[in-house]
C-alpha cells in the first residue's frame, strides 16, 4: 500500500497566518528595520525553524507580508482611456502606498538584487494586468485614440518607477493632484 503522505507532521497554517501578520505588525510599527526572524518568531509565538522553513530568507517572508496573492492590479478599462489611465495611477498608489508596503519597500528593493526571483515575482503578479492593457492600448491606436506601439510594459514601469520613487521621498506628497499631474503626462505621452 502506497500513500501520498509526506514524511513528518504536515505543516500547521496558523504558524504562516501568526508569521505574516507578526512581519506586517513590526514593518508597521518599525520599518524594515524592525523586521528580524527572531523578531517575527517571538510575536508569533513560534520558533526562527519554523520560519526557515516556510521562507529560505527574512526578505521571502517580507515579501509575502507586503505582497500577498491577493496583491494585483486590477484593471477595469472602460471606453475612456483617460480614465482607464487615472485608475491605474491610483491603484499602482494605492498598493505601494498601503503601510505595510510603504514600510518594505525599502529593504525589499535592495534585496531585490540578492534575490531577482523576488522581483520576478512581483512583476509576475502583475503580468494580467500588463496583458489586459495591452489588448485595450492596440484596440486605442486602431481607433485613433492612442498612438501606435505604445505597450503597456513602458506605461506602467514608468507609472510604478514613479510612485516607487514618490513613496521613498514621503508617500504624503502622491495626493490626488499629484495623481492627476502623473495621469496627464502619461496621457500626453500615448495621444496620437
Amino acid at each position: 500500500m502506497t500513500s501520498d503522505r509526506r514524511a513528518g507532521r504536515p505543516r500547521d497554517p496558523r504558524i504562516e497566518q501568526a508569521a505574516l501578520g507578526a512581519a506586517r505588525d513590526l514593518l508597521v510599527e518599525g520599518g524594515w528595520p524592525a523586521l528580524t526572524v527572531a523578531a517575527v518568531a517571538e510575536r508569533a509565538g513560534t520558533t526562527k525553524p519554523a520560519l526557515y522553513r516556510r521562507w529560505p530568507s527574512l526578505p521571502h517572508l517580507a515579501y509575502e507580508a507586503a505582497f500577498p496573492d491577493e496583491v494585483a492590479l486590477d484593471f477595469t478599462l472602460t471606453e475612456d482611456l483617460h480614465s482607464d489611465l487615472a485608475g491605474i495611477v491610483t491603484g499602482i498608489r494605492t498598493i505601494f502606498t498601503s503601510p505595510i508596503v510603504a514600510a518594505a519597500l525599502p529593504g525589499l528593493l535592495a534585496e531585490f538584487s540578492v534575490h531577482p526571483h523576488l522581483h520576478s515575482s512581483l512583476l509576475a503578479r502583475f503580468a494580467d494586468g500588463f496583458e489586459t492593457l495591452d489588448e485595450r492600448l492596440a484596440l486605442a491606436a486602431e481607433n485613433g485614440e492612442a498612438r501606435p506601439g505604445v505597450r503597456a510594459a513602458d506605461l506602467l514601469q514608468v507609472a510604478i518607477g514613479t510612485v516607487l520613487l514618490g513613496v521613498l521621498l514621503g508617500p504624503e506628497t502622491l495626493d490626488d493632484a499629484w495623481a492627476d499631474r502623473l495621469t496627464a503626462m502619461l496621457w500626453n505621452g500615448i495621444a496620437p
